[in-house]
């Protein structure tokens, strides 16, 4: 005669059916840990300073020999460099939250000949992620970046932006870069200067701040009057 199913060898059968149960409650579980791990890492570096990055880690390793790049505080930047690059990089740095919808819009409608990647944006793809396009990357980089922006001030978002750009070959940061083309310090920066190293950012590998083309000449003078502007405006008042 066959034994009669319990109630509880009920229940464990339903249960057993029900796979999808099981795989969302991981999935939540993994998407807790993962949303954990990047609060963790954003209030990290908000006092802390990143060490080095994916960049300047695979530039090291394609060079054969260690980047140039020696951390300074956003202090001991001449105030110029901070409003120039915010004129040549991300003119409404101070009004977005991490995305600047405009100017997403205008990439769109101008295709590949303009970027719509805010500072904020480039920060997060530096210091956490990595260069190369995926979905999974700008999924990653649209997640931490509001993250970055509700923990970091916007100073600490520009003091880290201006250590870990690449301003020439194996040259990151303003203070590497600022002795590599100018011999001094980023402190002594004129806002011609500023503007000069703000201007090779888009293709550092391609542009010399120090021996500025007839085209790198007319786009640092842009960034000058752009970065005069934001000043008078009040759009540098969120970091000065």
């Amino acid at each position: 005669m066959a034994k009669k199913p319990t109630k509880k060898t009920t229940k464990r059968a339903k249960r057993d059916i029900r796979p999808g149960r099981w795989l969302l409650k991981q999935a939540l579980r993994v998407g807790v840990l993962m949303a954990g791990l990047i609060l963790a890492a954003v209030v990290i570096y908000a006092g802390l300073n990143p060490p080095t990055t994916h960049t300047m880690w695979s530039e090291s390793q394609r060079l054969g020999r260690p980047v140039d790049q020696h951390w300074v505080d956003v202090d001991d930047i001449a105030p110029v460099m901070l409003r120039s690059v915010v004129a040549a990089e991300d003119a409404n740095y101070c009004t977005h939250w991490g995305f600047d919808m405009s100017a997403i819009r205008a990439a769109i409608e101008g295709g590949a000949e303009r970027g719509g990647s805010t500072i904020s944006q480039q920060v997060v793809k530096n210091v956490y992620l990595w260069q190369d396009r995926s979905y999974v990357r700008k999924a990653l980089e649209a997640v931490i970046t509001p993250a970055v922006e509700a923990v970091w001030s916007k100073r600490r978002i520009l003091e880290v932006y201006l250590n870990i750009a690449e301003f020439d070959e194996g040259v990151f940061g303003v203070e590497a870069a600022a002795r590599h083309y100018f011999g001094k310090g980023p402190e002594a920066l004129s806002a011609r200067q500023a503007a000069l190293l703000a201007a090779v950012l888009p293709s550092p590998k391609k542009r010399n701040a120090a021996r500025p083309s007839a085209f790198l000449d007319r786009r640092a003078r842009g960034i000058m009057d752009g970065a005069a502007t934001i000043k008078a405006d009040g759009r540098a008042d969120c970091f000065e």
